[in-house]
């Protein structure tokens, strides 16, 4: 269970600075953390469907005729009708979504926390250290944690998609 100050302090960490106790403080990194966590973390979450954060959503028109997408909604992954802004323009009455929503720290799994705290890492370097072969070093590794973390998340399987393949049980 992770903490937005706990993800931020791994990043100061693997930057060798001293961890935040507050995103209150009136310290560099802490001014850092406040202004940029929330979009880091938004931007990391629309990149790829990671199963933690997919949210079956089920719309229903409001009083203007209109499926209104919730706020809380990064991504549409799958959907029927066409998007206009923050609407779903469809013929039907109710429709289901498949979507990436935000997310709290303390619902992210250690291989997503690691990613984030590299991001971040990476979004401080130049501001707190200003060396740009630091900053390479940690791209490096964002990347590299990048792609483990959408392996792990891919390798996660949903059995019920499994146990319902007609091909599987044709052959029984």
């Amino acid at each position: 269970m992770f903490t937005k100050i706990d993800l931020c302090s791994m990043a100061l960490l693997k930057l060798g600075e001293k961890p935040i106790q507050s995103l209150r403080e009136d310290s560099a990194p802490a001014q850092l953390a406040r202004s940029l966590f929330d979009s880091v973390v938004d931007t990391l979450l629309s990149t790829f469907p990671w199963h933690f954060a997919l949210q079956n959503i089920e719309l229903t028109k409001d009083s203007n005729g209109d499926f209104i997408i919730p706020t809380n909604v990064l991504r549409i992954i799958k959907h029927p009708g066409q998007i206009v802004g923050n609407k779903i323009i469809a013929a039907s009455e109710k429709i289901e979504i498949i979507a990436i929503v935000k997310t709290e720290p303390e619902n992210f799994p250690g291989y997503f926390a690691s990613l984030v705290a590299s991001k971040l890492a990476v979004e401080f370097c130049v501001p707190l250290i200003g060396d740009m072969n630091i900053f390479k070093m940690m791209n490096i590794l964002y990347e590299s944690e990048y792609q483990s973390a959408k392996f792990i998340d891919s390798t996660i399987l949903n059995q019920s998609n499994i146990d319902n393949f007609s091909l599987i049980n044709s052959r029984f």
